[in-house]
């Protein structure tokens, strides 16, 4: 009788797992169609290299993880006669498929496809623009001809690989299009200028660590456009765990 009754609750199983396998597997297509078609409606060749660049691999890994628990769950309910031991392994082999699938595909994404990505993203960058004004061709300026459609923070920012500028000209009626893109050099934003010209130019250690205790950091920050100078104070993991991130604890701006 208690046999009986497993099997029964395994078949309920199978049934709602079905209907939960796909519910989940529908919601890993819907992270790809929302993608296909936001990439589809964004205006412009520098709306989708944004869309692409901020959101691409992060939907697609989403997509991945649905898409592939939907197939574990469903794994758990093909077997043709109900039983005990098959509803056991056939969960077991779904657990460790589905997790050994979604850590191929996140090192995929992480490691691999960036590559990819980033000549998709060179060829929107750089895909001829289209003047709204009278739709002609527009001119793609060089590094030195493009400063002087550049304020001195915009400069600034270049000249420390924070920002990149791109500068289109149409060459007819003068109409420019500045577009903005990530440098290659990690700076702050400024909060007097609001360019990201902030940059650590020294560090001291005001406190050593040890090994159970933390110390403290203090990092100078000079902005390269307006001279603004900030101090920042950060806590040094104890060296017992030193290859935790440090936690910013104070901000003294001079």
């Amino acid at each position: 009788m208690l046999l009986y009754e497993k099997i029964e609750s395994i078949e309920a199983w199978n049934q709602w797992a079905t209907l939960i396998s796909y519910g989940v597997f529908v919601f890993g297509l819907g992270f790809l169609t929302y993608f296909w078609i936001k990439l589809l409606l964004s205006k412009g060749s520098k709306a989708k290299y944004d869309f692409r660049n901020i959101y691409e691999i992060k939907l697609l890994f989403y997509a991945s993880v649905f898409l592939i628990s939907g197939i574990a769950v469903h794994l758990t309910t093909l077997s043709a006669e109900p039983s005990v031991v098959w509803f056991i392994v056939s969960l077991f082999v779904a657990l460790m498929m589905s997790i050994l699938a979604i850590s191929v595909i996140h090192n995929l994404l992480n490691f691999y496809y960036p590559t990819f990505l980033e000549k998709k993203l060179q060829q929107l960058r750089y895909k001829p623009r289209i003047s709204p004004k009278s739709g002609n061709p527009m001119k793609l300026l060089s590094e030195e001809e493009e400063d002087v459609h550049l304020d001195e923070g915009m400069q600034a920012e270049e000249n420390i690989f924070s920002i990149d500028y791109d500068v289109w000209v149409d060459e007819e009626n003068g109409y420019t299009q500045i577009e903005k893109y990530a440098g290659h050099l990690h700076a702050i934003e400024c909060s007097e200028c609001n360019y990201q010209t902030l940059k650590v130019v020294k560090e001291e250690l005001l406190e050593s660590p040890t090994e159970n205790e933390s110390g403290q950091l203090l990092k100078y920050q000079n902005c390269i456009y307006c001279g603004h100078k900030v101090k920042k104070a950060f806590r040094v993991a104890p060296l017992s765990k030193i290859s935790e991130s440090s936690d910013e604890v104070s901000v003294v701006v001079s």
